[in-house]
């Protein structure tokens, strides 16, 4: 059988992996013409087995597009996972923008692969890595001075207003483009390259790998992001490791925090709370002065951040008040303390969970949605906090070298 002719206008790559045949895919998330590959390829008959770009969470997720509605954010602040869970909601609010630009629901190819695999009667492989461990190793391999930048860039994602035509879409598809353009930014930012690209690839291989072991004379469709094709056949054709285990645990695990990144910030604190310290010293009135500057910068940018995300105006007060503390303290942040005030003075409603997918692909639903606007408090509120802490300790050491 010519799959091409199935799908003629999509990426596809077939590979022998002893007697198991793996053909490959390759789609945009948001095209109506790889919508309708899957289900041709699929109702084709000539696969076994059908393996999707889903880990077990967003597979949960797409089955159950009402989960969001039942999140429970009280869980979320206290697990620590805020900020997994508005990294994840401004990803998805980027691909609904552009679905909401087409007419075609996000992950609609992913979609239409489970359906049409349960009208088969095929086995659905889930094979790519859950999405909470991606985005933990993608912030374990950015620099602790960087954070905030990654802060302000996952902000201004949400604020632009970019259109996207359809055949810009397909184009994506187009094998050199594409790879030119995660050639790019492998270049300008490669530990991001890795965490989201190249790990994920060599982790989808490996279970590929797997189960072709495990059930060889398979013929296994593998539906994934067009930006996985050549990375994916390449990990793919490569020989398998010794222990494949220990190399799929490599690629879960969550790389222990960089004798840096722990060090720097209780040195930090050290060093800001002991120039307090020479400032009183030297006299009251400086050491007075020098506290109050940090109140004030710190604060005040905690604050800046909350009312940016129109925070209620006594969120807005605590995290002037917390701020100047938690920069203080590693193990505390300032968007944790207005996440709780938020919560508890303006309690999020049904509607706004029901609705909280549909809002966040639109700039104004931030502010509009309770749900949403409590991430972008968490953010905002973080990332007043860290410039603080920078503008502060400036301000602080140039104040005691100009009192030397």
């Amino acid at each position: 059988m010519n799959l091409s002719e199935i799908a003629p206008d999509e990426p596809l790559r077939e590979i022998t992996l002893g007697s198991t045949s793996i053909t490959l895919l390759g789609t945009a998330h948001v095209s109506r013409t790889s919508e309708a590959a899957v289900r041709q390829l699929i109702a084709s008959g000539h696969f076994d087995a059908v393996a999707l770009e889903l880990c077990p969470s967003r597979h949960a997720a797409l089955r159950d597009p009402d989960a969001l509605a039942r999140m429970d954010l009280l869980q979320v602040v206290r697990e620590g996972k805020m900020g997994l869970v508005a990294a994840n909601l401004a990803l998805t609010a980027y691909q609904q923008r552009l679905a909401d630009q087409l007419g075609v629901e996000p992950g609609a190819e992913l979609r239409a692969a489970l359906e049409a695999a349960d009208a088969a009667g095929l086995p659905v492989l889930l094979i790519d890595r859950e999405v909470g461990i991606t985005l933990r190793r993608l912030t374990a391999a950015v620099p602790w001075w960087k954070r905030p930048g990654l802060i302000a860039g996952l902000m201004a994602s949400l604020l632009t207003r970019e259109e996207v035509a359809e055949e810009d879409i397909e184009r994506l598809k187009q094998g050199d483009m594409l790879h030119n353009t995660f050639a790019e930014f492998a270049d300008q930012a490669e530990p991001l390259y890795r965490a989201l690209i190249g790990e994920r690839d060599q982790y989808m291989a490996l279970r590929l790998q797997a189960e072709s072991a495990r059930h060889p004379e398979r013929r296994i469709l593998a539906v994934v992001g067009a930006g996985h094709l050549d990375g994916l056949a390449r990990y793919i054709e490569a020989p398998a490791p010794v222990s494949p285990e220990a190399a799929l645990s490599d690629l879960t695990s969550t790389p222990p925090p960089s004798r840096w990144g722990k060090t720097v910030p209780w040195v930090l604190m050290v060093l800001i709370l002991g120039g307090f310290v020479v400032g009183f010293i030297r006299g009251p009135e400086l050491g007075w002065q020098l506290v109050l500057d940090w109140i004030v910068i710190t604060g005040g940018l905690a604050a800046v951040g909350a009312t940016i995300a129109l925070a209620h105006p006594l969120t807005i007060l605590g995290s002037f008040l917390a701020a100047p503390i938690t920069t203080l303290h590693p193990l505390i942040g300032a968007g944790m303390v207005a996440v709780a005030l938020e919560l508890w003075l303006r309690k999020p409603r049904v509607a706004d969970f029901a609705s909280l997918r549909e809002d966040v692909a639109h700039f104004s639903g931030w502010w509009r949605n309770r749900v949403a606007r409590t991430f972008l408090v968490f953010m905002l509120v973080n990332l007043g906090a860290s410039m603080g802490t920078y503008v502060g300790g400036f301000r602080l050491f140039g104040q005691l070298s100009g009192h030397g």
